[in-house]
């Protein structure tokens, strides 16, 4: 399945921590698109194990993270506005 996750990360005293993390889970299983942004092509294993990686930091009162999920990544359109960032081009 197709996968665009995003999250916000509260910049308290821990956020750092949070987001230094947050960002590399979400690196080893999608493409970082833009700053808290990632893409890509997921089983439903992954996915699972994605979540269960990311819940050892989400902080439920503090931090919100978003799964938009497609069939196949050919079911989305993308329009861009401003910069086109090459990071992207291989998901056409």
């Amino acid at each position: 399945m197709y996968i665009v996750l995003m999250y916000d990360i509260m910049m308290d005293k821990d956020g750092p921590k949070v987001q230094r993390n947050t960002f590399k889970i979400c690196k080893r299983y999608l493409t970082h698109i833009q700053k808290s942004v990632f893409e890509g092509n997921l089983t439903e294993v992954n996915l699972m194990k994605l979540k269960k990686e990311l819940n050892e930091y989400i902080r439920d009162h503090k931090d919100s993270f978003i799964i938009f999920k497609s069939r196949d990544e050919k079911w989305l359109t993308k329009e861009f506005l401003g910069v086109k960032d090459d990071k992207t081009s291989n998901f056409f």
